[in-house]
């Protein structure tokens, strides 16, 4: 009783937030970079830290510029994910505009779905929309991780439907890909791969740091025979965002184990490299070393086998 109070409440008042009009949203926006960054000092010591380890060339006023500058993307995001539940999908893809669909729509169509891996940058959730640009029938995919309360995960389910997206949980992405696929349908699969690996990972060099990655992208690519592409997000100004679909690869089994993962590490970093206050410096990217995830492994092990 308490969640469902708690989901009516949260969306009664985001519905009401999202019904404001974005110059209004923006003057709010402002305020609240205000509070969050100089009041509420949000995850301040995380983004700096992040800042200090991948840029160590830059000087301490330097990564201060792009700190600030964070901050107030980080809001405007913020808000701009809400303006979903009320925007139409005329004014969303007025204000997310999509390059490359001809290659993407193409191989789509050729293997019967693509993979696009996609980083948290820039206005990465107006991508529900990707839709709009896909040809009737063809099924835009959505991989989310579930939230523990159920009454707020079927709102945000709610919000990323909204303008067609087949939403799919992260443990049961590859059953329902196979279902679709055994029903003839073509499809293109959405992942974001750019959060802390939670289960199995794959280590590599990003932003000049040992970084593990989520290799279940690379891992549904191979086993469907899925052409993969880069999703190049670029921020053109406030409020409007542009979407080009790169090909990394169109025969992933070809590739060897990790190559894919590579692949999109070494583009996201040219991505940061090149406007880097959009990328959400906030998350806890670099938890552990992999020195430490195999200690925390093999001590898990050994407590399994004393278990025994």
């Amino acid at each position: 009783m308490k969640s469902k109070l708690i989901y009516w409440l949260v969306y009664g008042g985001m519905w009401l937030f999202s019904a404001l009009p974005f110059r209004v949203l923006y003057v709010l926006s402002d305020f609240n970079y205000l509070l969050m960054y100089h009041v509420w000092r949000y995850r301040r010591k995380v983004v700096r830290e992040n800042l200090e380890k991948s840029f160590p060339e830059k000087t301490e006023a330097e990564r201060l510029q792009i700190e600030r500058k964070f901050y107030r993307y980080l809001s405007d995001y913020m808000l701009e994910d809400l303006k979903l539940l009320h925007m139409s999908a005329e004014d969303l893809c007025q204000r997310m505009i999509y390059k490359n669909t001809e290659q993407y729509l193409e191989l789509t169509e050729k293997y019967g779905g693509i993979i696009v891996m996609i980083p948290h940058y820039a206005n990465y959730e107006w991508l529900i929309g990707m839709g709009s640009v896909m040809k009737p029938g063809d099924v835009p995919v959505q991989v989310y991780k579930p939230l523990k309360d159920k009454y707020l995960n079927e709102l945000f389910k709610q919000i990323r439907s909204r303008f067609g997206g087949y939403n799919i949980p992260k443990h049961s992405t590859a059953r329902e890909i196979i279902k679709l696929k055994r029903e003839g349908k073509n499809m293109v699969v959405g992942l974001i791969t750019d959060q802390w690996p939670s289960g199995d990972r794959y280590w590599t060099t990003f932003m000049g740091q040992e970084t593990a990655f989520l290799n279940g992208a690379e891992r549904i690519a191979k086993m469907m025979n899925f052409p993969v592409f880069y999703c190049e997000l670029t921020k053109t100004r406030r409020g409007y965002c542009e979407a080009e679909f790169k090909l990394m690869t169109e025969a992933p089994k070809e590739t060897v184990e990790g190559e894919i993962t590579d692949m999109f590490a070494h583009e996201l970093e040219q991505t940061i490299r090149r406007e880097p206050a959009y990328w959400l410096w906030s998350h806890k990217r670099w938890k552990f070393t992999k020195k430490e995830c195999e200690q925390k492994e093999q001590e898990e092990l050994i407590k399994r086998k004393d278990k025994r």
